[in-house]
């Protein structure tokens, strides 16, 4: 049974701080199928479109047939431990800092076999097992054999901490704590666990509904941040960067209308400055930082979140402009995602669809709850992921557009959502 993890003893400042290491991360271009899965937390295997047969590891064609057509299908993960054992040494730096580590060969019910990392409570051969697909701390994909059943403490297991960026025990920045957003995002932050939560508001000044309330919570510290503010932003980094273990950028500024139905570009370089270079200061000053802290100890550092929009994967007309901040915000954050990377720091972007805001009061539900967006970016930090859509529409619009992108596109310019 696997023991709760309990808050890692401070770090002395007296003591060399270790460098980081990563996992091996050499994967063939066919093998990038199930990263691609394990990064929105599901285990897909390539399925023959001639005879069916499911495979693994990934190769060019059939195993069964030679069919070059090899889809990537969804797999329930269920088998069968055939055989453990565990790793007393290694050569690979990763591992040697681990070790012991436990390796096991699964047959899954769907046909093939697979190599898989234990967790701690999965006992001896045989026995059920249900296989997961998570990200490293590479950001590649590698599968993971957990108890059939769950225990309470089954998330504390050092194997799966590893593999994700649990807010337990860690401490958080989340940028703007005016919007119901963040300030549903700080809760949800204490109510996972964390040691303190830093809470980012640019007017001070005023008092807004739901701040003094949060204020009151003994692991929540309002700071000064405005995201506009390059002196503001360096500033904060200055007192906390060195700090921080997760940051969730909420800062967001959003408004109606397109092109036509505005003159001037006022309102437009105003969503620019928060949504895409408030993310952009945030990331100069902070990026750093989290990057420095990336081996330190059992609580590293280990993960950025952005508040993005599904609309930034194609532009919903009747808030135009502001889809196409959201849109150069997500090219800059698969920027920060790749620069992150070689430090350990998972970057996770979030594509809601309409939030039940001030700003989409006049559409039509469904509507995503601030506490429920708050609860799914959790969870993401929990299992380890990169790009989640909470909320029913989110999850259609992302099945649209990976059909036919231009299709959605001919939708949404004739009105539809």
């Amino acid at each position: 049974m696997t023991l709760p993890f309990t808050k890692p003893a401070r770090k002395n400042p007296l003591l060399r701080t270790p460098q980081i290491n990563l996992p091996p991360s050499a994967r063939g271009r066919v093998a990038l199928g199930l990263t691609a899965a394990a990064a929105e937390g599901r285990l897909a295997l390539q399925a023959c479109a001639e005879c069916g047969a499911v495979q693994y590891p990934p190769r060019e064609a059939c195993h069964r047939c030679l069919s070059p057509e090899l889809p990537w299908q969804a797999q329930d993960g269920a088998g069968v431990l055939l055989a453990s054992t565990t790793l007393a040494h290694s050569n690979d730096l990763y591992f040697r800092e681990r070790l012991p580590w436990r390796l096991g060969m699964v047959q899954l019910d769907t046909g093939p076999s697979v190599m898989v990392h234990l967790h701690g409570e999965v006992g001896a051969a045989p026995e059920r097992v249900q296989v997961q697909a998570r990200l490293d701390r590479a950001g590649q994909a590698v599968l993971i054999a957990c108890p059939e059943k769950g225990t309470p403490h089954m998330a504390d297991d050092p194997l799966l901490r590893e593999m994700a960026s649990d807010p337990k025990h860690r401490k958080s920045l989340v940028t703007d704590g005016q919007s119901a957003v963040g300030q549903a995002m700080a809760r949800a932050l204490v109510q996972a666990g964390a040691d303190l939560v830093w809470v980012g508001h640019a007017e001070p000044w005023k008092k807004l509904p739901g701040l003094a309330e949060l204020a009151a919570m003994p692991q929540v510290t309002l700071v000064p941040l405005d995201v506009t503010d390059e002196r503001s932003v360096g500033t904060l980094a200055g007192q906390i960067g060195g700090k921080v273990d997760i940051v969730v950028n909420t800062a967001e500024l959003h408004r109606g209308f397109g092109i036509a139905a505005r003159r001037g570009t006022d309102v437009a370089k105003a969503e620019m400055e928060v949504n895409y270079f408030g993310l952009l200061r945030l990331a100069q000053c902070f990026g750093p930082a989290l990057k420095a802290r990336a081996a330190d100890g059992a609580a590293h550092a280990t993960a950025w979140v952005n508040l993005l929009s599904v609309y930034a994967l194609a532009n919903f007309p009747a808030h135009g402009t502001f889809s196409a901040s959201k849109a150069a915000a997500l090219s800059l954050a698969q920027c920060l995602r790749a620069e992150m990377q070689p430090a350990g720091i998972r970057v996770v972007n979030v594509f809601p669809g309409p939030i039940d805001d001030e700003w989409s009061q006049n559409l039509p539900p469904p509507k995503l709850a601030p506490a429920a967006l708050a609860s799914a970016i959790v969870k993401a930090l929990r299992d380890g992921l990169e790009d989640i859509y909470p909320g029913d529409l989110a999850q259609e619009w992302r099945q649209r557009w990976r059909h036919d992108p231009k299709v959605l596109e001919r939708e949404l310019a004739a009105g539809g959502l």
